[in-house]
């Protein structure tokens, strides 16, 4: 697979050396950036900074560099819209009948008793943040239902709104589903694709172009998950994991693990489906345990490829080319590709409108945020809100006070006995206010120092079973 490199200016040229690479920093400072406002409902306070008022200031300037080197080449294939669906809220039983958030609806409050996994503060409605001294306030122009902006490295959340609201999820699923699946199978292990790995796709999926009778590698299939969305991938390598159904149960025992406790799978590539949910909050721990994992951090991070294609008379392999549909790593028109961006995934459906979630790294500070269904009618509303919130970001780290904690996977706590820290509390405590679900954790966090080696990044449990990252983890390949 031939590399394309992105220069500074973010754009992206064929060509280059033949070695994959996830992450090039690009010499030149970026610009700090200032805002005028903060979002007025329910922000804290720290004693060193007051609560500016309220108005509407324009948009912040986004970076226009792309920092990263991706493996492959260029060109683009039609992504299809997803068909619309009903969701209901997360439940052990599958609810009787749709809730706020169907097609044609909104809310415009998010529901009472939300989790508090990660913190109490996590669990108010609105904005939570404690701005320090010299700490920039919020850009106003974030109009998701909901986001979060995280460390990714010490998992420490910086600001948030409503991050455990339960929304349907889209695409954004699919870093659960390569959470789950992509450790399963080598990425040279070839598969001959026949009619029942593309039964039951929803009508509108997007696709890559995977046809059956033909064969592919785990390595081009991951691709069009990643790259395309494809769901036509997604339900290839479901059938090779034993089905869809096998495989939706298998990525709710992994969300579970991961105390993503506000998803309901119902559907293993984020097709609307009657009661799929998931929250900003689960998304981002999604992304934070794939990206532990090199050839997760690979795929999330290409720009572009060449996908399997149409045999010739002489049983050669045509190929097309492919190009992610993240545009804060491809840019578009209007948007310019984000300076340090490294993944993670995008996705936009009827029902859950636009979601993303985004890593980004600038200084040796990596962060990471997810954004849900944004209001704003701008074009590619999405990516600019969350490239608002990683400047901010960039801007207020080491100024702002957490509100609270990405915490760590019940199975990396229950390695370390009994626990003993703040964060490990405000796990269990947090699985403890899951609607419908008291004491769910009991006795499942950690204590302190067992270091666990994951492929491609180094999981830690330290005291107080805080979950933190090596220190160039995830953009660093190892």
């Amino acid at each position: 697979m031939a590399p394309v490199s992105a220069s500074a200016l973010g754009h992206l040229r064929p060509g280059g050396s033949s070695r994959r690479v996830i992450r090039t920093m690009i010499g030149s400072p970026v610009a700090a950036c200032t805002f005028s406002n903060v979002s007025p409902v329910n922000v804290i306070k720290s004693a060193e900074h007051p609560l500016l008022p309220a108005s509407r200031p324009r948009a912040p300037k986004r970076a226009a560099g792309l920092a990263l080197s991706v493996a492959v080449a260029a060109a683009v294939l039609p992504a299809l819209a997803a068909a619309p669906a009903a969701a209901a809220p997360r439940d052990d039983k599958p609810a009787a009948s749709p809730t706020p958030g169907a097609p044609g609806q909104r809310n415009d409050a998010p529901p009472t008793g939300m989790s508090k996994v990660g913190g109490d503060l996590l669990g108010e409605a609105g904005t939570q943040v404690r701005l320090g001294a010299g700490a920039p306030v919020l850009p106003k122009d974030v109009t998701g239902r909901s986001w979060i902006v995280a460390d990714a490295e010490s998992g420490k959340v910086l600001a948030s709104h409503n991050p455990h609201w339960r929304l349907p999820p889209a695409s954004t699923l699919k870093m659960l589903f390569a959470d789950t699946v992509l450790p399963k199978f080598p990425r040279d292990e070839q598969h001959l694709v026949v009619a029942k790995d593309l039964a039951g796709l929803g009508a509108g999926s997007s696709l890559v172009g995977v046809k059956e009778n033909l064969s592919y590698s785990v390595h081009d299939l991951w691709l069009g998950v990643f790259l395309r969305s494809g769901n036509d991938a997604v339900h290839v390598l479901s059938s090779m994991n034993g089905g869809v159904a096998k495989t939706v149960q298998d990525m709710q025992t992994q969300a579970d693990d991961l105390q993503a406790l506000d998803t309901r799978v119902v559907s293993p590539d984020g097709y609307d489906m009657p009661g799929q949910v998931s929250s900003a909050y689960d998304l981002t721990l999604f992304a934070r345990s794939g990206l532990q994992n090199k050839d997760f951090r690979e795929y999330c991070a290409t720009a572009t490829a060449k996908f399997p294609g149409a045999e010739n008379k002489d049983k050669k392999r045509e190929t097309f080319e492919i190009q992610n549909t993240n545009r804060l790593l491809t840019g578009d028109f209007g948007l310019n590709p984000y300076k340090g961006i490294a993944g993670v995934k995008n996705g936009n459906t009827t029902n859950a409108g636009a979601t993303f979630t985004g890593v980004a790294e600038r200084n040796g500070k990596v962060l990471l945020v997810t954004v849900m269904n944004p209001e704003a009618r701008e074009s590619q509303a999405v990516y600019k809100e969350a490239a608002r919130l990683l400047d901010w970001g960039f801007a207020a780290s080491g100024k702002v006070t957490p509100v609270g904690d990405l915490v760590p996977p019940k199975s990396a706590t229950a390695k370390t006995g009994t626990s003993t820290g703040a964060s490990a509390g405000s796990a269990q405590a947090g699985a403890k206010n899951r609607p419908g679900q008291a004491s769910a954790a009991k006795g499942e966090s950690g204590g302190a120092g067992t270091a666990l080696g994951i492929a491609g990044g180094a999981l830690a449990l330290v005291a107080g079973a805080v979950f933190l990252i090596n220190r160039r983890w995830p953009l660093r390949r190892r």
